[in-house]
């Protein structure tokens, strides 16, 4: 059984250790020490990282009550090794799920809830609860949250005997065998927890909830805490102002802005799109109808424009028309189309010179390829 320095003290970032075995593994190495405070991968939270002297630790398991920590470089057994871990990333694992708690003790009082989905990852923390929750509850959820943070309050870590677990009321997800961890956040939560919090709640301090969406008929939750909060609202504020920047308003005013441009653009859109029907009316009016087949390049045609002018030119009565969009450098997106004959085997003639690829039905055929004008003209002659 590896000693876990981490439920000793939550705060231990440096320690020394004998190394018990070491061996070659998938990931590089593994090794046992006689005691760490890697916390292990468990309980929905990644496992810490960081060194055994100068050796990197990649990720840390948990089996059977012994540690194995995943290195990049082999390590002797009976060596004695100083730890240390990545500090800054376990401060914010320790606040978002000291946040957890908060939130989860917090809808389970209120509504009966369970936590049955937790995913601490590396930038969002995630909860699943079984029941609804709506966008002004969850505004009500994080303004209590952020009390409880303001309170200051401290956590309490306890290992209560069996007989004292059977008379107390606790969260856990699943059974569990053998000593039971509870995580206390007085007024808020009583939950079974293995991983390590912050002492005190004011340590968190901001929880902010992100998002939500329906799943699996209840409500996942995302949520930020601490540095990680701190960090999106600093990206959120500089977006802000450089929004208002742009649009010319205060900052507050942004979201009414944005949206007077989208209804703007909107109208200009449509404006554009009635201009575009007359301008491509106007160009098919100019173009000569050819014997056979009618073929017009346009480099400035985009989107359903090629198919609109080639309907433009069947209507003025030519037999076959071929229309082509794009440049000799860049290549051609094509559309043929005749009411009169079967143009699939132009596509085909098009697509074997020239390595196109298209096809379509006998009214109507479209692709792209790569070509020269001159070349694709001398083709239809």
């Amino acid at each position: 059984m590896t000693e876990k320095l981490f439920y000793q003290d939550s705060y231990s970032r440096e320690f020394d250790a004998t190394v018990l075995e070491c061996e070659k593994s998938a990931g590089g190495y593994r090794a046992v020490l006689d005691k760490t405070a890697f916390f292990p991968e468990g309980g929905g939270q990644y496992a810490d990282n960081g060194w055994l002297n100068e050796v990197r630790v990649t990720d840390v398991h948990e089996k059977n009550g012994i540690i194995y920590h995943t290195v990049e470089e082999p390590l002797e057994a009976g060596e004695s090794v100083h730890g240390k871990i990545r500090w800054e990333e376990r401060f914010e694992k320790m606040q978002q799920h000291t946040g957890e708690h908060i939130i989860s003790g917090i809808i389970h009082a209120r509504f009966g809830y369970e936590n049955v989905g937790f995913h601490l990852g590396s930038d969002y923390c995630t909860m699943d609860f079984n029941g609804p929750v709506t966008d002004d509850e969850l505004r009500e959820i994080e303004l209590e949250a952020n009390r409880a943070v303001f309170r200051n309050l401290e956590i309490e870590v306890s290992y209560p005997s069996k007989e004292e677990l059977e008379t107390m009321e606790y969260r856990s997800k699943i059974e569990i065998a053998g000593q039971v961890r509870i995580v206390t956040v007085p007024g808020y939560d009583v939950c079974a927890c293995c991983a390590p919090h912050v002492k005190r709640t004011g340590e968190i301090g901001m929880i902010k909830l992100v998002g939500m969406m329906n799943y699996k008929g209840g409500e996942r939750i995302t949520m930020l805490a601490g540095l990680r909060a701190l960090r999106d609202y600093v990206i959120k504020d500089r977006n802000t102002k450089t929004i208002s920047s742009l649009l010319c308003v205060k900052e507050y005013e942004t979201a009414d802005a944005v949206l007077h441009l989208k209804e703007e653009t909107g109208s200009l859109k449509g404006r554009n799109a009635s201009l575009q029907q007359k301008l491509l009316a106007y160009r098919a009016a100019e173009i000569p109808i050819e014997d056979g087949m009618t073929v017009v390049f346009d480099p400035e045609l985009a989107g359903n424009a090629p198919r609109e002018l080639m309907n433009h030119l069947l209507d003025r009565g030519a037999g076959s028309c071929a229309v082509f969009a794009g440049t000799d450098e860049g290549g051609y997106r094509y559309v043929i189309g005749s009411r009169k004959e079967d143009v699939r085997p132009y596509s085909k003639m098009l697509n074997e010179a020239f390595g196109g690829r298209g096809g379509g039905k006998p009214e109507m055929v479209q692709g792209s390829l790569a070509g020269a004008e001159a070349l694709i003209r001398a083709r239809f002659r």
